[in-house]
């Protein structure tokens, strides 16, 4: 399938400092997306980017190659397809296409990044990525403020929908896998951040809760119970 993979893993974090470094059910956040990247049959090589010595560390020993972010791509500001590129085109080589894995991400299904691969490839389409029904989270039952006092409640999007299974399907982005190919990762538009998902962009759905980003404390406290009740599943069929 000739497919890279780039997982970003940078040291700061505004919301939860070394968030990438903290555990999750015995070991680093960065470990699971390493390991999960290292158990996709289709990635033939996998990088980690990270300006952390204590995330290089834990990549070492996992066996993947480092590659040295730069301070200007290493800011909450930076863009993530430069984080992935890099600035360096030498990293992706000659590699069809491109994975972008986030290292805080320790929950995704084992097998998403496999099928947003083969979307990829069998559609012949620019990017792909992962996404999840928003849920109670509707646009339909989000409220605007308005007033004087900003205490007038007036619907975001009119409607009468009261029943959550009439509300029209709606999807989040996830944060579980980006797949991308490598002429729509080297689309620069300093006017459009996403000029690098191309035009022709497709999705693979996950169900709520496959996923879990670790972006504030609750967070670790989700993924923990995720990952208990995955391993007890998992001994429960294996005995």
């Amino acid at each position: 399938m000739n497919a890279l993979a780039v997982i970003l893993a940078r040291a700061g974090s505004k919301g939860l400092p070394h968030k990438n470094q903290l555990p999750v059910a015995g070991k680093p956040c960065l470990a699971w997306t390493l390991e999960h990247a290292l158990e996709t049959a289709a990635l033939d090589r996998i990088l980690l980017s990270t300006d952390s010595n204590e995330m290089s560390q834990i990549g070492k020993h996992l066996g993947v190659q480092l590659v040295t972010r730069t301070y200007e791509i290493a800011t909450d500001t930076a863009n993530v397809d430069a984080a992935a590129r890099n600035d360096e085109t030498s990293i992706i080589g000659n590699h069809e296409h491109v994975v972008i894995l986030y290292g805080n991400v320790p929950v995704r299904p084992d097998d998403l990044t496999q099928r947003a691969l083969d979307k990829l490839v069998e559609t012949g389409c620019d990017s792909v990525q992962s996404v999840c029904p928003v849920g109670k989270h509707h646009p339909y039952w989000m409220k605007s403020l308005t007033g004087e006092h900003d205490d007038v409640m007036e619907p975001y999007e009119p409607n009468s929908i009261y029943r959550r299974q009439d509300l029209p399907p709606l999807y989040e982005l996830d944060g579980g896998v980006i797949a991308v190919t490598r002429e729509s990762l080297f689309k620069i538009d300093p006017a459009d951040p996403h000029a690098f998902l191309g035009e022709d962009r497709r999705v693979v759905v996950t169900q709520p809760g496959e996923v879990v980003d670790i972006d504030e404390a609750k967070d670790l406290i989700v993924a923990e119970a995720t990952l208990k009740i995955q391993a007890e599943q998992r001994g429960r069929a294996a005995g």
